[in-house]
């Protein structure tokens, strides 16, 4: 980068800040460059699953073939790598969750399929491809010299039944399939090349290898949606019945136990709902993923019909659209019930927050009536507190009256004791008004 700068800054170039990744955005679109072919030439391809997060185990698993013929491996992130092993040639690519192998080799063999180049690659190597196999496929690429392939050919190498073939790449080639796993575990391909050039017959080849890795990466989700349908419809059929039960109960005959018990069964259905989607979500977008690159694969290949045959784009849709939909269809039911779900509980919370706040209505009116009574009875205890307090103190004022009396001083008791009565009532009815006052306007304070 350092060398770049001092180059443009001698040819009189603005040196301006790059971005950062401005350098790998721009390599990553010339990344995986198509490998150029020339007929005759087979390949055997493998896909082999292996997940995300394991590029490094796939990547060394390349490094050790390399070792063991002196050459020089993949670098530390790559995520693809084409050699020369001298009697095969090998290509190597990362994707997300699967890596592919295209082991190469010039024909020279009159009879297809009777030499295949992975017997020329270690046999050790091979077995130890890190992953499951998804894909094998042994391609064949006849040149425009060699003869045509024959219809006892086809009878001899595929199942005529499911032959599928078509012109490919502009009218410069034509191919044949039958997309059927063979007695030796690998599907067959034949493409006559008529007059493609090296390169676009590298390009037309990689499509047709990931035609077939991403279709089979797109039906992985069909098993999983047929194992999942059943236990939708339980779920769909157990949250129909809930919200019946909900609708019946609505007008106020629920009780708490009922409300709970329901909102408790919808708990467990939407546990099931949450479930189910986390471990079929990321299933069914890849697919969804998968399916668009295929077809996208399969425009590039600008088919041409044979009349009396299907073409390879019309024998994948015919089979393909369908499972598709049906994943499809699955991942939308998951969707909806969830929202349905999401909205019964909501209903279900609402009536039992209007039930609680009915609960504490009648609470706060039972504790008013009970604050009113309350309230008498310290009235009329005030009432008699005050009386009780009058008669204590007038007799304590008749005790004095007669105690000054019986002194020489000449005293009315009876008169004294009689008016006496009014005053200390009033005066005590007066004490313990003004001391509730104090003791509510502390408590408003406090």
């Amino acid at each position: 980068m350092t060398e770049q700068k001092n180059i443009l800054r001698t040819n009189g170039i603005p040196d301006v800040e790059d971005h950062p990744l401005r350098y790998d955005l721009t390599n990553e679109l010339h990344a995986r460059p198509f490998e150029p072919l020339s007929a005759p030439e087979q390949i055997t391809y493998y896909a082999m699953t292996t997940g995300e997060g394991v590029a490094n185990r796939d990547r060394e698993h390349v490094c050790r073939l390399c070792e063991r013929y002196g050459l020089h491996p993949p670098a530390a992130n790559a995520s693809h790598f084409s050699a020369d092993f001298g009697e095969f040639r090998l290509r190597w690519e990362r994707h997300t969750e699967f890596s592919t192998y295209a082991i190469m080799r010039s024909l020279n063999v009159t009879s297809p399929f009777m030499e295949t180049p992975v017997s020329y690659a270690p046999s050790e190597w091979v077995e130890a491809m890190p992953g499951q196999r998804l894909v094998a496929l042994h391609i064949v690429f006849l040149s425009s010299q060699m003869p045509k392939v024959s219809d006892e050919d086809l009878d001899r190498y595929f199942v005529t039944d499911s032959l599928v073939t078509s012109v490919i790449g502009g009218g410069e080639a034509q191919i044949w399939t039958d997309n059927r796993i063979h007695s030796d575990g690998h599907s067959r391909m034949i493409i006559h090349d008529w007059s493609l050039k090296p390169l676009k017959a590298g390009r037309v080849i990689q499509r047709l290898m990931e035609v077939e890795t991403y279709r089979n990466m797109a039906l992985l989700s069909l098993p999983l949606a047929r194992s999942t349908g059943p236990q939708t419809a339980h779920i769909d059929t157990a949250l129909a019945g809930l919200t019946s039960r909900m609708a019946e109960t609505s007008g106020g005959d629920a009780t708490a136990e009922d409300d709970s018990q329901m909102l408790q069964e919808l708990s467990g259905l939407s546990a099931r709902i949450e479930r189910l989607s986390a471990s079929t979500s990321y299933r069914f977008s890849a697919s969804r993923a998968y399916y668009a690159l295929m077809e996208a694969r399969l425009n590039e290949l600008h088919e041409e019909r044979i009349p009396g045959f299907q073409n390879l784009e019309e024998f994948l849709d015919r089979r393909m659209a369908p499972a598709m939909r049906t994943c499809e269809s699955v991942s939308e039911r998951l969707s909806d019930l969830s929202r349905r779900a999401t909205r019964a509980a909501n209903l279900l919370r609402t009536r039992v927050d209007f039930a609680l706040e009915a609960q504490n209505q009648e609470l706060l009116t039972s504790m008013a009536r009970r604050s009113r009574l309350q309230l008498r009875l310290q009235e009329t205890v005030e009432g008699l507190s005050v009386a009780a307090i009058t008669y204590y103190t007038v007799s304590l004022i008749g005790y004095v009256a007669k105690a000054v009396k019986a002194n020489g001083v000449h005293v009315p008791v009876e008169l004294v004791t009689g008016i006496s009565i009014p005053v200390v009532a009033v005066l005590v009815w007066m004490g313990g008004r003004r001391l509730r006052k104090a003791i509510m306007k502390s408590e408003k304070t406090g």
